[in-house]
């Protein structure tokens, strides 16, 4: 596997830990209001904070999936990336928010076109 290909799947990880962090552990920050478009009340609700929380754990498993799949299971890569081209894309249209897909699957995106190049 090409070194950009490596780097771009480490940002994609990074990215889901940024998520898992926002979600599970800075509930109630102004920057997960801000990223979620979430007022303060919102994010006081004891029912969002669980949801959150379960949802952050499923973002930080993905980042430990497409870490392992870059450098341990290289033929599992490509499906994890696609996984997550799906859920951005159900998000965006569910969301009717086309530019949630682009924020959460543009990295994706470059990493699955660098790896149908090499």
């Amino acid at each position: 596997m090409m070194l950009l290909t490596k780097i771009f799947a480490v940002l994609v990880a990074l990215e889901f830990f940024y998520i898992l962090y926002l979600e599970t552990f800075a509930t109630q920050s102004e920057a997960t209001g801000r990223v979620f478009s979430m007022t303060e009340a919102d994010l006081a609700n004891e029912k969002v904070q669980l949801l959150f929380k379960n949802q952050g754990v499923y973002n930080g498993l993905i980042a430990l999936g497409v870490l392992y799949a870059a450098f341990f299971q290289q033929s599992l890569l490509l499906p994890c990336l696609l996984y997550i081209l799906l859920v951005a894309a159900y998000g965006a249209y569910s969301a009717r928010k086309v530019g949630l897909f682009f924020k959460q699957g543009a990295l994706a995106l470059v990493t699955v076109l660098l790896l149908l190049l090499v």
